[in-house]
This record gives structure tokens, C-alpha cells and sequence, in this order.
């Protein structure tokens, strides 16, 4: 599992940004997703999700402040339990402290926090270390060694969670002089948020405004100090984004490696300029995955394990690569909705196959147990896709996925709070925009308790809110029920008002 990797930045995911042979082996040698969604699009409650099988508002972990209670059940548990052997390398991100260190792992090394790209440190049972090297290659170095010196007579289950490619997008230096090809722009990269919520209009993740020069490897010629050594540090994260002012022309920006400096003749220039610097960064760090990707096949391959070891590679959520002039995570828009999904395992997962279904990281863990001949436990809410996998739906799979996001109006992004739901056409979110309690966080407004409708056959860039439109009227009603019956199945609380229209439930 990557950190924030775009399915779009997989070059099987057909949207030609880049290259990554290695994850497209899998897509050819077993099956590409093309409907996984995450239902809580940031990195610490995704990954609760995906260990325990819950929403997040039963493994109480709503937010990247959240810390799992590891004494409650979870997938490697089960595993462990029915005789495999599990490990947990690279990013945990649940917590830290003995209270909050992986459990149910008879191998574990990860990094604090959001861990460093070069040079990491490590923590594992014996304490804290720090290691040689670049962390992509030191997590999959970990995992291989996991593998190699197990119980042959045991299967095992290994989690390898990358740092990459998450914010600030710091590659291998052999990697450093691929992407100069310019990125075609998003064609909503100049977005102006109309037809839309506020909250789409007032978040803090522009592109053309909200990165630092850290983000992007620059520094002031002139002896400006380079900037955003401490993601958590939230002053010297905020306060030195590179300006964008309307008269570019006296603005200087170097690359803090080659000493290269830039100038610009218009605002545009400049957000473009950003744009493509960002894109060269992330995907840069992409490249080590893939490569350490190949590298675990061919272990594989040469264990003579390929052939009954099933192998998945995903992300924690989706990120957007300039969409709506974005960067980052955290709405329902699907960008940052959508997981890539990649799984192999030639004795029952035919290659080069497709799948269009819905399926939700809640229904990792089920899968995962399914495929272990262990029964899935009555705490977890997922399913098991399994069946999928083999190219048969079931006539009651519900092509439907739920999201909420709880951390709302952050000091950093502003990302309102918000839930909805998805099904193979159809998306409607509720912006709620109530804040739980988070340093910095203001109520929310009542005026900007807003709704939104898509049409993703017919808008599929979401571009225009049609929850107003006379002629929706009998999708709002069908999508506000589907919510609601959702909402209602796995416990969570609805807090819109509810009016009721004939005999069913819905939303005026």
C-alpha cells in the first residue's frame, strides 16, 4: 500500500502521466478495479478502515488526530489466530507510544508520524533506529527479509506501507531526471467553483496558491530560508507558501538542488509552472515504488512463491493531480474518492480481468479472511469481494459506497465535513460542516449546510450540482433513501433533517 497515489498515476489506469510497469504487471497478470472507493479519504482513518473491516465511527478513529485502541480485534488478528505468521512494515500511522504500537504482528517495524524519505528512522519492538538509505527501498528490503526468514510450513500475511508518495515528494536521487516532459493540464485546472458547495470554493488546496517552497524544492535567490523542515509544525507550514501575486514579473523562484532560476510573465505561468513542478516531484517518487514493486515479484518469482501468494497493491485514498486545481486528499469528488486496486493470484483471479463493481476498503479485511478459509468475524462491516474476483457478481452485491469525513475546516486545508454516497451513476453528498472538537476548527455555519447531486455518466468531471433540477427529482429521492438505508445499516448518524415523502424516506 502507497500513501496518497492517484490511480491516474498508474499507467494501466490509461490516463498516460506516466509509467509504472511493475504495478501494470498486475493489472496484467490479475485484475484492475475500477470502483474501489475509501470511506474516509485521509491517511489515518482509511487505514483503521482497512485493518478492522469498520467505519470509522465504530473504530473511533474519525481523524488524522485518531489513535487505534490496538487492543481491539482486527485482520492480522484473525490471520494470526488461524496460523499465519504477519508483519507490518513502513507507515502504521495509527499512533504512537507503547499503548498505540502495532498488535497481533509477529514482525513489525514502522516509521513515526509520516516517517522521512531519506535516511528514516525506524521503530520496533527493541526501540528506535535509524536507517541507511531511501525509505522506499528500506520498507520493501524489510518486508523481503520478512518473507525469507519465516516458517516455511506457515503462510504468512505482510503488510508493506510506503511512505511515497506523500506531501512533501522527495524522490530517490536516480530518479531525479525523469519527468521533464511537461504534464498536460487537467482540464479543470482552472476550475471557478461555480454550480458547486462553498466548500469546494473555500478549501486551502490549490495549487496555483497553497504550496510551499518546500513542496516543490525551491528557495528565494536572494537568501530566503528554505521552509517546511516539520510537516507538524503548522506556522511554518502555513506561512511560507510560495506567493502568487497578480505582478509576477519581479518574482524569483530557484531550485534549491541546481541552483536553476525561474521567472514568470503571468499569473498563469506561474500556477502552471507550480503545476508541472509538483507533478515531476510526485511522480518521481511513484518511480520507486514501481521499482520496489518489481523487485518484490521477482522475490517472489524466485522463491518459487508466486503461483499461491496473492498479491494486492492499493493506496490509502486517492489524491487529486490538479483536478479542480487541487492538490491533496480528503473530499468525496472522485479524485479523491477513488483507491487504485490492483490483485493478483493465478489460481483464481483470471488475467488482464476488469472489474466494475463498487467495492469499499472496509471489504479488504472480510476478503482477506475469505481467501484464508477464515470466517469473517460479526464486528466487521465489510463483505467479502471474493466472488468478484472470480468474475461473478452476486444479485445482491450493492453497488453503493459511503463516505463521511469528520475533520472539518481544518486550520490547514479548510475541507468542509461532510458525507454521501456513490453508485454506478450517481453521487450525493451532504455537507454538514460541523467540527468534532479540532485545534483551530470554527463551528460550522448553518447557512452552508449544503447538498450536492452529480450525474458521473453524463458530468463526469462533476462540474455541475443538479440537486435542484426538477428533472433529478427521482434520483435525489432514490439517493437520499440509499443514504439514509446505509447510514441506518452500519450505525452511523444522520444529522440532516429528514422529510418524509409518501412512504419512503427522503429529502426535499
Amino acid at each position: 500500500m502507497a500513501d496518497d497515489h492517484a490511480a491516474k498515476s498508474i499507467s494501466c489506469y490509461g490516463a498516460g502521466i506516466n509509467h509504472t510497469p511493475n504495478l501494470d504487471r498486475l493489472a496484467k497478470e490479475g485484475m484492475r478495479f475500477n470502483h474501489c472507493y475509501v470511506t474516509n479519504s485521509i491517511c489515518t482513518p482509511s487505514r483503521a478502515a482497512i485493518l478492522t473491516g469498520q467505519h470509522n465511527h465504530v473504530n473511533g478513529v474519525l481523524t488524522l488526530d485518531s489513535k487505534i485502541n490496538t487492543r481491539q480485534p482486527h485482520v492480522a488478528k484473525q490471520l494470526h489466530a488461524g496460523g499465519y505468521q504477519t508483519a507490518m512494515v513502513g507507515k502504521w500511522h495509527l499512533g504512537e507510544g507503547k499503548a498505540h504500537e502495532p498488535s497481533g504482528f509477529d514482525y513489525w517495524s514502522i516509521v513515526p508520524g509520516q516517517g522521512e524519505y531519506y535516511d528514516p528512522l525506524f521503530i520496533d519492538p527493541t526501540g528506535t533506529h535509524r536507517e541507511d538509505g531511501y525509505a522506499t527501498d528500506i520498507i520493501t528490503d524489510k518486508t523481503i527479509n520478512f518473507i525469507k526468514n519465516r516458517d516455511t510450513s506457515r503462510p504468512f500475511f505482510a503488510m508493506c506501507h510506503h511512505k511515497a508518495p506523500h506531501r512533501s515528494w522527495e524522490c530517490d536521487p536516480k530518479h531525479k531526471h525523469l519527468y521533464k516532459e511537461p504534464v498536460r493540464l487537467p482540464d479543470t485546472f482552472t476550475d471557478d467553483y461555480k454550480n458547486r458547495a462553498r466548500a469546494a470554493k473555500v478549501a486551502k488546496m490549490r495549487v496555483a496558491d497553497d504550496l510551499t517552497y518546500h513542496d516543490l524544492g525551491l528557495v528565494q535567490p536572494d537568501g530566503g530560508r528554505e521552509v517546511g523542515e516539520k510537516m507538524i509544525d503548522i506556522a511554518i507550514w502555513n506561512d511560507r507558501k510560495i506567493p502568487a501575486p497578480q505582478d509576477v514579473t519581479k518574482m524569483r523562484l530557484m531550485d534549491k538542488d541546481d541552483g536553476t532560476v525561474f521567472t514568470f510573465r503571468t499569473p498563469s505561468e506561474l500556477a502552471e509552472f507550480k503545476f508541472q513542478r509538483y507533478m515531476q516531484r510526485y511522480l518521481r517518487t511513484i518511480q520507486s515504488i514501481d521499482d520496489n514493486t518489481g523487485r518484490l515479484l521477482d522475490f517472489l518469482d524466485a522463491e518459487g512463491l508466486a503461483e499461491n501468494t496473492i498479491v494486492i497493491y492499493t493506496s490509502d485514498q486517492g489524491f487529486f493531480l490538479g483536478e479542480h486545481g487541487w492538490f491533496d486528499k480528503r473530499f468525496m469528488y472522485e479524485e479523491s474518492f477513488q483507491m487504485p486496486f490492483l490483485i493478483r493470484y493465478p489460481p483464481a483471479i483470471a488475467s488482464g480481468s476488469i472489474c466494475d463493481d463498487i467495492i469499499c476498503n472496509v471489504d479488504f479485511a472480510p476478503t482477506f479472511l475469505d481467501f484464508a478459509g477464515i470466517r469473517t468475524p460479526s464486528y466487521m462491516q465489510g463483505v467479502s469481494f471474493r466472488q468478484l474476483l472470480q468474475g461473478k457478481t452476486p444479485t445482491d452485491w450493492q453497488q453503493v459506497a459511503y463516505h463521511r469525513y469528520w475533520m472539518h475546516n481544518d486550520i490547514i486545508h479548510n475541507a468542509y465535513a461532510h458525507y454521501g454516497v456513490r453508485d454506478q451513476r450517481y453521487k450525493l453528498i451532504y455537507w454538514y460542516n460541523e467540527d468534532f472538537g479540532l485545534e483551530g476548527a470554527r463551528p460550522g455555519d448553518a447557512d452552508h449546510k449544503e447538498w450536492e447531486l452529480f450525474d458521473c455518466e453524463e458530468d463526469p468531471l462533476e462540474l455541475f450540482n443538479v440537486y435542484g433540477e426538477p428533472k433529478y427529482k427521482e434520483v435525489r429521492q432514490r439517493m437520499t433513501k440509499m443514504l439514509e438505508d446505509k447510514m441506518l445499516e452500519i450505525g452511523d448518524e444522520v444529522v440532516h433533517e429528514r422529510a418524509v415523502l409518501e412512504k419512503g424516506r427522503s429529502m426535499l
